[in-house]
């Protein structure tokens, strides 16, 4: 599924629905030095320049009125290096085709977020992550990067070549060059045992630390309006391996996570006085199961109902308080929300502008569905979170700016300078970029 389709006349829109961007073309070069000739052509023209991945960031990252570059010939597997246990892929590579080549091969990522439908640097770019206690984002599991900068040179960095370029431009944000091949470390491909049940949320709270130390991934859905989770622990295994059957995987992932829940957020759209006692029905809808797979057969999901989503990592230790507050919020704001709100956990990475560089984080996102008016939540929520200092996922709906982000990111200034190194007439400025990062 590409998400990217250009509407009438040029029109590009991300999968959320809630950004669109005409830009004055559009470029889908198929080799690095195609993409490099069209990066100069568009400087010469004094056009800017983004790339697109699948257009599943919901906010403008990826926008632009200048030249679009799509990904879609820079894609597959350039080269495995067993001995060394690296893949290199071409930026444009969805991850479900990475996912799927890999496993064909033998290998797998350490760890991954729970939908595969983005692109390698997509993914990577925003700063994308699963659950974690001990394996980080996709982004810190990347070994070397490949990168066109503004005055179209190519530009590689890993540990040894280019550190203070590698060390930021993991998750770079599409500021400092567009990225054209990533280097991922991969492993022989290992067996997950998942455990998803339904727990009530003040035992999670109550038992977070232990559900986080005795789990590798751990992470949970509470439904608002009830005190109910749905809790999913992820460990290795040595197997064997017990697929969901294809029926109950039907059932439980295509029939009730989207058609039932498809149904219930239009009924909760139309008449919202419905979505507590439908929040009620949700929350015990699906019975607790357990399974062994394949990784990404057990990390990911599909996410076919449409929605718009606001992430914040806080620091780890303040996750259940910023649990409790949001909830006391939701109870007494007569908000009706019917999406369930997502928690999952990530180790300190050392990456400059990653949600958890330098600190041990928990995620806690909010979702509404397509269409429905999402503002007076997501501010709400926005006020709890960054009272505990939260960063929020760059390609989820957020208003901080430079200002906010120089005081919760330590090596903001770090990666500003690299900017003004690597871009200094800021080709691949668009207006986020400009409210994130300063002008």
């Amino acid at each position: 599924m590409s998400s990217t389709a250009s509407g009438k006349n040029g029109t590009w829109r991300n999968w959320g629905g809630n950004v669109a961007a005409r830009p004055a073309r559009e470029v889908a070069p198929a080799s690095v030095e195609e993409l490099a000739a069209a990066i100069r052509r568009a400087a010469e023209d004094g056009l800017k320049v983004k790339a697109v991945g699948s257009g599943h960031s919901f906010t403008s990252i990826a926008a632009t009125d200048g030249v679009l570059v799509r990904p879609q010939l820079l894609t597959g597997i350039r080269n495995i290096d067993r001995e060394a246990g690296t893949v290199t892929v071409e930026a444009g590579t969805p991850l479900k085709r990475l996912n799927v080549a890999l496993a064909r091969e033998g290998l797998s990522l350490a760890n991954m977020g729970d939908i595969m439908e983005q692109t390698v640097s997509g993914a990577t770019s925003t700063g994308t992550h699963g659950t974690g206690r001990d394996s980080a984002s996709i982004a810190a599991q990347i070994k070397g990067l490949e990168l066109v900068t503004a005055d179209g040179s190519v530009l590689t960095c890993s540990e040894k070549e280019n550190p203070e370029v590698f060390s930021a431009a993991r998750i770079g944000l599409g500021a400092l060059g567009v990225v054209t091949a990533i280097t991922f470390a991969v492993e022989p491909i290992f067996l997950l045992t998942a455990r998803e049940e339904p727990m009530p949320f003040a035992r999670v709270l109550a038992e977070f630390d232990e559900l986080w130390t005795e789990n590798e991934h751990f992470e949970f859905y509470w439904f608002p309006h009830t005190g109910s989770t749905n809790t999913k622990r992820n460990n290795r295994s040595a197997g064997p391996e017990k697929p969901v059957g294809q029926f109950a995987g039907w059932v439980e992932d295509e029939l009730l996570s989207n058609g039932v829940f498809q149904m219930a957020q239009w009924i909760g759209r139309a008449v919202p006085a419905t979505i507590p006692a439908i929040a009620q029905v949700s929350s015990k809808a699906l019975s607790a199961r357990t399974y062994t797979d394949i990784p990404y057969k057990v990390f990911t999901s599909p996410r076919r109902v449409r929605f718009v989503e606001m992430e914040y990592a806080v620091p780890r230790e303040a996750v259940v308080e910023t649990l409790r507050e949001l909830k006391a919020m939701v109870e007494r704001s007569g908000l009706r929300v019917s999406f369930p709100v997502e928690v999952r956990t990530a180790p300190a990475d050392d990456i400059t502008l990653s949600t958890a560089s330098g600190r041990d984080s928990a995620y806690i996102a909010v979702h509404m569905v397509k269409g429905a008016p999402f503002q007076r939540y997501f501010t709400s929520a926005e006020r709890i979170f960054t009272a505990h200092e939260g960063r929020p996922h760059w390609g989820k709906i957020h208003t901080r700016d430079a200002e906010y982000f120089a005081g919760v990111y330590p090596r903001f200034e770090e990666f500003t300078a690299l900017r003004d190194r690597l871009d200094p007439d800021r080709l691949f400025q668009n207006d986020y970029l400009r409210r994130v990062l300063g002008a």
